[in-house]
């Protein structure tokens, strides 16, 4: 199961049987309304604080991706899952609902692919039959916590992103006909020295060309392996910075198959500025909208490196730099093999 240093390949192939993809006004405006199973109209969700609204998408996320799979939460032996806010407190209270045992999952905006790839290695080394792994985010929620409330109308300098609002899930399975999670690099924490929380794009593309290099060497493949690689949510700040790395590495990736969820989430006349992120960016993206092209059979074999930055509101008051990660799961079509 282990292979190379800080990468598993999963033998038993297992599978994504469904996904629940949810979002909010700001994202049915968006580039790819048709990821989403549900689309809000109102960024409360009927609730008295953007923290509980965020947590009934994550409810609804999970609902959603049962429901498609015909499958009771009776059956499902886990939930891993995590989110931005304080100590996860949406993804805590949306478990304590769920009544499915819960193991609770923080890589920021990572998060998506580190409770994917957690998944599928306990459903690989038969620890479950089926587990859900699911991550969310608020915009208004993450604002309020990391920078000013929105009401505050602060200005943003270019390089911020705009926090996707937004849950996204999958069931993963021992057996099935979905795609097939073949294998996961676990990332290292990176550190370039930045300190400006506007600029997590620029920050978190190290991690991200780290991730990819291990990944690639680990296996023992060329990025040509992949019909895509797609990058969490560096934005077009932290795509390019990655890209240029990844070349001063000589990883010749082509620039066409070197996407980033975070820039397609949104439509380039949306005011992102340098495009989405959040935890549910590349939860949505990839569920929603790849992953649905695999299924297609536009692709057969893709890896999605989410990306993360570790900082909080305390560290960035102390002036401490950004630690950032990256998290890679390969998902292939099920008639694909390494």
């Amino acid at each position: 199961m282990l292979k190379g240093h800080q990468s598993w390949i999963f033998e038993n192939r297992p599978a994504i049987l469904s996904t629940g993809t949810i979002g909010g006004p700001f994202e049915a405006k968006g580039n790819i309304p048709e990821a989403f199973d549900t689309l809000h109209e109102d960024m409360w969700l009927n609730q008295d604080s953007w923290e509980k609204a965020q947590q009934k998408m994550l409810e609804e996320a999970i609902q959603t991706t049962l429901k498609k799979a015909r499958i009771e939460k009776e059956n499902i032996e886990f939930l891993i899952a995590g989110d931005l806010i304080n100590q996860m407190t949406p993804t805590s209270f949306a478990a304590s609902t769920s009544s499915i045992p819960f193991l609770g999952a923080f890589s920021a905006c990572a998060t998506s692919m580190e409770s994917l790839a957690l998944a599928a290695s306990i459903i690989n080394a038969k620890g479950a039959n089926y587990i859900l792994c699911a991550a969310s985010s608020h915009n208004a929620a993450t604002e309020k916590q990391f920078r000013y409330p929105t009401e505050y109308g602060g200005q943003k300098p270019p390089t911020s992103q705009w926090t996707v609002t937004g849950a996204g899930c999958a069931l993963v399975a021992q057996n099935g006909t979905g795609p097939a999670v073949t294998s996961a690099t676990i990332g290292k924490v990176t550190d370039m020295g930045m300190t400006d929380p506007f600029n997590m794009g620029g920050a978190m593309a190290i991690a991200a060309a780290d991730t990819i290099e291990a990944h690639l060497r680990d296996l023992q493949i060329d990025p040509s392996y992949y019909d895509l690689i797609i990058t969490g949510d560096l934005g077009h700040v932290g795509r390019e910075v990655s890209f240029d790395l990844l070349r001063d590495r000589n990883i010749p990736i082509e620039s066409e198959k070197y996407v980033d969820c975070g820039i397609t989430i949104y439509r380039e006349d949306q005011p992102v500025l340098a495009g989405g992120s959040g935890a549910a960016c590349s939860a949505i993206v990839t569920y929603g909208h790849y992953l649905q092209e695999v299924i297609k059979g536009n692709l057969q074999r893709i890896l999605v490196v989410a990306t993360g930055s570790l900082h909080s509101t305390l560290s960035i008051q102390q002036k401490a730099p950004i630690p950032c990660i990256a998290h890679a799961v390969s998902i292939e079509a099920r008639g694909e093999h390494l």
